[in-house]
């Protein structure tokens, strides 16, 4: 799903309903967390083509400013498909509370009391937020089995179960009432009926042409030419990709790195596992355009990167104005709202924004033959093992207990020593 709107499913009273929703999400020194709807009003619609036949309308609704929602309208019908992790079940909670708490129960009570919370918060809606303020015990729902061990554990499990038995119906009836379904056009939703079919049939057509293994003898030695050909045209065109791919023909990689103070280009390469950054003496030079970065390139000056035997292909471009600084996604980092996300938790977090991170700070670290990041991100470490836990989660697993505020200021000083080693070059 584009950016932060996921597709979810609530089952409530009235059955099966599917709506969006937006996690947290930042603009300037706002933050921001909603779901389809407007004003007071939580749509759900009864199937997922009606959902994609309301998104296709353009009719207003809360999450029209969201970064992201230009390109979800644009989105195919089955990516409106919520995924298997997204659907929540509400009216089997009680049921699920009666059950032994096995790390599976605890996963999925977890998961459905956290999107129940949310849409309290969002919604406004006072028996929602009254139910999890006023019962402190279901936070212990959040780190796993270990507060369900021996006897004290299973009385703890016992007396979340019981308030669940007894306050639940107010929560369901709270979301049924702010939950509503707008009109939608009948053959919008007829055409995107149809994409969903299309694609269900299409997939079941994948997966029967995966389990079919064709055999033919006859002309053997004409198939093995036709192979060596097919061969021969495969690495004539792999070879061609590689030719047009500049960075990937020289292998160093631009790379943009988003901070509090703004948008930062340079480039990075692996020397064995060793990271090697546009830099000197353990200093990262970091430019505030992809047109500063070229200029700087244009010209001879000392850096790490100079002794590799590619990078006068990259200065040779930079000069004759052929270079362009293509950014591949998995390397633009993103280190701003990763402070203050740690502080709700890992079930809170951009798992790909805090890899992504981790990933960056560690380079940078181990460029500069600093053992800083690796100390702090050991597993024996508060924040390494909340970070582990979150890029790693596995409800077998012990989570890690809030709050989080200590994990969130080391995090902080590791951002705030990155930071450091960044010599900021404007052009």
């Amino acid at each position: 799903m584009a950016g932060d709107i996921v597709p979810i499913e609530l089952v409530i009273t009235e059955g099966n309903t599917f709506t969006l929703w937006a996690p947290r999400w930042r603009e300037g020194d706002d933050e921001w967390e909603a779901f389809l709807g407007l004003d007071e009003d939580l749509y759900g619609f009864s199937s997922v083509a009606e959902l994609v036949a309301f998104i296709r309308s353009g009719a207003e609704n809360d999450l029209d400013e969201h970064p992201a929602w230009q390109t979800v309208v644009g989105l195919k019908a089955d990516e409106f498909e919520p995924a298997e992790d997204k659907s929540f079940d509400l009216i089997a909670v009680p049921e699920l509370a009666a059950e032994d708490p096995t790390p599976e129960v605890i996963a999925k009570l977890e998961d459905v009391l956290e999107i129940v919370r949310i849409i309290g918060e969002v919604c406004e809606l006072a028996p929602i937020t009254k139910f999890f303020n006023g019962n402190p015990i279901l936070g212990a729902v959040t780190t796993g089995t270990r507060n369900f061990i021996g006897r004290d554990g299973a009385e703890l499990w016992e007396r979340i179960g019981t308030l669940i038995d007894k306050r639940w119906d107010d929560v369901i009836d709270a979301i049924d009432e702010v939950i509503s379904m707008p009109e939608v056009d009948a053959d919008a939703v007829t055409v995107a009926d149809d994409e969903l079919l299309a694609a269900a049939s299409a997939e079941e057509e994948d997966e029967l042409d995966d389990d079919v293994v064709i055999v033919d003898n006859e002309d053997d030695d004409s198939d093995e030419d036709d192979d060596d050909d097919d061969l021969e045209e495969d690495d004539e065109d792999y070879d061609e990709i590689d030719e047009d791919d500049f960075w990937a023909s020289v292998g160093i990689d631009p790379i943009q790195i988003i901070t509090a103070e703004g948008e930062f280009y340079s480039l990075r390469c692996y020397l064995g596992d060793d990271p090697v950054f546009l830099g000197k003496n353990g200093k990262i030079f970091a430019f505030n355009s992809k047109r500063a970065l070229e200029r700087y390139l244009a010209d001879d000056n000392e850096h790490d990167l100079s002794p590799i035997g590619t990078f006068e292909d990259i200065q040779v471009a930079a000069t004759d104005g052929s270079l362009e600084i293509d950014v591949y996604e998995d390397n633009v980092y993103v280190l701003p709202g990763l402070t203050d996300d740690i502080i709700d938790g890992p079930r809170r977090i951009d798992r790909k924004q805090l890899e992504l991170a981790v990933e960056l700070l560690t380079d940078a670290a181990d460029y500069a033959d600093d053992d800083t990041v690796a100390d702090a991100l050991g597993s024996t470490t508060p924040l390494g093992w909340f970070v582990d836990y979150t890029l790693n989660p596995d409800p077998k697993r012990m989570a890690p207990s809030p709050p989080f505020d200590n994990e969130s200021e080391a995090w902080r000083a590791l951002e705030h020593d990155f930071d450091a080693r960044l010599e900021k070059k404007r052009g």
